[in-house]
């Protein structure tokens, strides 16, 4: 039998029988391999999500894979049997943000799998074709899992325009952090800092390709030309800029919760500093994240350290909430 998770409302969840979509028009059915679960998700099961980001009662998981099974009418019959990972914003593909291609910018409004619409813990998704990204053959599905995280720093990367022999810094060391190293090292920096809250990230960040590595508090340079923040915690953002050069690059990924300190303008205006931010990804840096991934340059296995069915959605849950330096990227697995 078949199952899905439904949140019905903050705090209140259950175990659902699921009944697949046949997929309409446009549309492509993917059986989930496995589906991630971040602070986002824990969010929508506490209510902690902003409102009109998220609908109840909600099937939730914005970070999956899976393989294709059905396609509807208009969708070419060679994406059945395909490899996949999609896009999570429903956007409308008619306004002028979506026709540059920034459809994380979309104008219609908020949409977006596994907060507005049915998401993909349960045994299948069903969604617009147009949204799937394939991937190899020999792909490995639950390390791609993890590629819509990673789609995200990919366009936190192509932001900030990192070129050969320059000095980076990613600030964070969880999930985000731990891909926005891995972009980097693969544009050949001079320096690649990292820097975090726990001393035990830093093993990990060197196998990425870190070639140093600081706790925020500590004594820490100020001279770099590009930073990457994933934090997102209360000083998170204004321990980024103080890495920066005069004139560097920086962009911000983490959203802190209310009360954060914010960045000086003074700063900003006399070290004439470029300030990006990222929320969700757009379609170039999905294909950005796939190309790099099936390059073997992004290696998202090391950073799984629990596997768990769908009825174990509440241990999961718990899992990622708990502060357990033990505890990575968490998976259902339907």
């Amino acid at each position: 039998m078949s199952t899905e998770v439904v949140v019905e409302a903050p705090g209140a969840h259950r175990i659902a029988v699921h009944t697949p979509r046949d997929p309409g028009p446009g549309e492509a059915l993917v059986a989930v391999h496995a589906v991630g679960i971040c602070g986002s998700d824990r969010e929508v099961y506490q209510g902690n999500r902003p409102e009109g980001y998220v609908r109840y009662p909600l099937t939730p998981g914005h970070e999956w894979s899976g393989t294709v099974r059905r396609v509807g009418a208009g969708v070419p019959g060679c994406l059945v049997g395909r490899k996949v990972v999609g896009e999570g914003f429903r956007n409308c593909q008619v306004c002028d943000r979506c026709h540059a291609g920034e459809t994380t910018l979309c104008t219609a409004g908020y949409e977006e799998t596994g907060f507005t619409r049915p998401g993909a813990m349960a045994a299948t998704l069903t969604l617009p074709a147009r949204l799937l990204h394939v991937l190899p053959e020999g792909a490995d599905l639950t390390a791609a899992a993890l590629l819509e995280p990673a789609a995200c720093v990919a366009a936190a990367a192509l932001k900030a325009d990192a070129r050969p022999g320059e000095r980076v810094a990613v600030v964070g060391t969880g999930t985000l952090g731990m891909f926005a190293v891995q972009f980097l090292k693969a544009l050949s920096p001079a320096e690649l800092l990292v820097v975090g809250t726990r001393d035990d990230r830093e093993g990990l960040a060197r196998r990425f390709g870190a070639t140093g590595f600081s706790t925020k508090d500590r004594q820490l340079p100020g001279d770099f030309d590009v930073v990457i923040e994933t934090a997102g915690s209360a000083d998170a953002a204004r321990t980024a800029a103080a890495l920066l050069r005069r004139g560097g690059r920086l962009v911000l990924t983490g959203i802190p919760a209310p009360g954060a300190e914010g960045l000086d303008p003074t700063d900003l205006v006399v070290g004439q500093l470029e300030v990006h931010t990222v929320f969700g990804a757009p379609p170039h840096a999905w294909a950005h994240t796939v190309r790099v991934f099936a390059a073997g340059l992004l290696d998202p296995l090391p950073l799984i350290t629990h596997e768990l069915p769908l009825a174990e959605f509440s241990h999961a849950i718990d899992l990622v909430g708990a502060g357990d330096p033990k505890v990575g990227k968490v998976l259902l697995r339907p």
